[in-house]
């Protein structure tokens, strides 16, 4: 008998409606994770905004108090100036060497595989093992770096992550090196889409390989150049991880980026409203900039 009724409430079911279900079962798993992890936290920050509450005690409406004590401080003026570097630095190296990378192992090369294994390598690698790996190898007497550079005739090497001047280019380097292999995966992708006709018309008509990368390649490029900019910029302003477990935002506050400084004032300062008001500012920033490159993608492709 309830074989029969299973049966009749199958035959019941439009087709349409029972795929439906079954593609509604298997995203409502991520939906709801989505929902409590991500939405709810992410409304409650807009309210935690014009809120003064240190998460024990009732919360204090204050309105726009927020943003303006977190702008009349220095320390979030110079995470943000830090931020907005650390970010126009990383994108734009990271992009090229990506490329260059691309384009030579887009080459007849011996052991091609192991060379893009290898590079891409870096950017599955745990990242606290990463940034262990580095404090060793930046290590300031015994570093390997600054031991080669002492070989390479350099007396005084930089103290690297020991120092306000060279933390931050030194967490840049890491980042640089850890992500520009996935990219460089993006970049080869796109290359090979490239028609092997286009290829053989321009060494037919005596283009070089540079005239034939920048008059046809490149342009054939910009949808993945837009995707990969777009992609290590919203990381870059993200960065919390490397930096964390290289620095910890130090010497000072040489590496606090603005994902740091959100950090330190919800979990040293326990200041929750002045956290959410900092996290909107940087989701604004992103979103700003995300919009301009589309917009500035979108003129491309007419």
């Amino acid at each position: 008998m309830p074989v029969n009724a299973a049966a009749k409430t199958k035959k019941r079911l439009p087709l349409g409606m029972r795929n439906s279900l079954i593609g509604i079962s298997f995203i409502l798993p991520n939906f709801i994770g989505f929902f409590i992890f991500i939405l709810i936290p992410v409304c409650f920050s807009f309210v935690l905004s014009v809120m003064k509450w240190d998460g024990f005690n009732e919360m204090t409406f204050i309105g726009l108090d927020n943003f303006r004590a977190i702008f009349g401080q220095s320390a979030f003026r110079n995470s943000l100036a830090r931020t907005l570097t650390f970010t126009a630095v990383t994108v734009a190296i990271t992009t090229f060497a990506a490329l260059g990378l691309a384009v030579l192992l887009n080459k007849k090369i011996l052991f091609k595989g192991i060379f893009r294994s290898s590079i891409f390598f870096p950017y599955i690698a745990s990242m606290v093992s990463i940034a262990v790996v580095w404090r060793l190898m930046f290590m300031r007497n015994f570093g390997p770096i600054n031991e080669f550079l002492r070989f390479m005739g350099v007396s005084d090497p930089p103290g690297w992550i020991a120092t306000t001047q060279w933390a931050l280019p030194a967490v840049m380097i890491v980042y640089i090196w850890k992500f520009m292999g996935y990219y460089m995966i993006v970049y080869l992708a796109a290359l090979q889409d490239i028609p092997v006709e286009l290829r053989e018309a321009a060494s037919i008509d005596g283009a070089s390989g540079f005239q034939f990368f920048w008059r046809v390649a490149a342009p054939m490029l910009k949808h993945a150049t837009f995707f990969v900019v777009m992609m290590l910029m919203i990381n870059s302003f993200k960065s919390f991880d490397l930096i964390f477990a290289m620095t910890e935002g130090g010497p000072g506050q040489s590496t606090t980026l603005l994902s740091l400084y959100i950090y330190n004032r919800a979990f040293i300062a326990f200041d929750y409203g002045q956290t959410s008001a900092a996290a909107l500012i940087l989701f604004a920033i992103i979103a700003a900039a995300t919009i301009l490159q589309l917009r500035v993608e979108r003129k491309m492709s007419l």
